[in-house]
């Protein structure tokens, strides 16, 4: 990884700031590093109907995506006040589809760190076959 992790963070914390989260309130940033070198980032953005709401690992994703990006070496997340926000299962699923490998790295505000694999947090990832 040519990004040292505590710059992926800063990027997710960066982003977090920007999520739209006036029903939770409870504001995540993601920052997602790829094979290029480029880094996409992502908040969460809520609607009314909850089932609406995209996480900020999965616009993250999709930004990358919709560039032309297909593969992803880090992906940094920042959520709660109190603790680190480990990306939720929909998330997990979406990043597995493309980078089974993914190193990720969950903070919170001005905290410390953890570091995880994708592999880690979905061991038995759905593929179809």
């Amino acid at each position: 990884m040519s990004l040292r992790p505590e710059e992926l963070i800063a990027a997710a914390s960066a982003a977090r700031k920007r999520a739209y989260a006036p029903y939770s309130r409870f504001p995540v940033g993601a920052a997602l590093l790829t094979a290029t070198g480029k880094v996409y980032t992502g908040c969460n953005i809520e609607n009314a109907s909850y089932g609406l709401t995209v996480c900020a690992e999965r616009v993250a994703v999709f930004q990358a995506v919709a560039a032309g990006e297909r593969e992803f070496l880090a992906l940094a997340v920042v959520g709660g006040k109190d603790a680190p926000s480990f990306p939720c299962g929909a998330c997990r699923q979406v990043l597995a589809e493309f980078a089974p490998e993914l190193e990720i790295f969950i903070g919170r505000p001005g905290g410390p760190w953890i570091r995880r694999t994708l592999k880690d947090l979905l061991p038995d990832t759905f593929i179809m076959k």
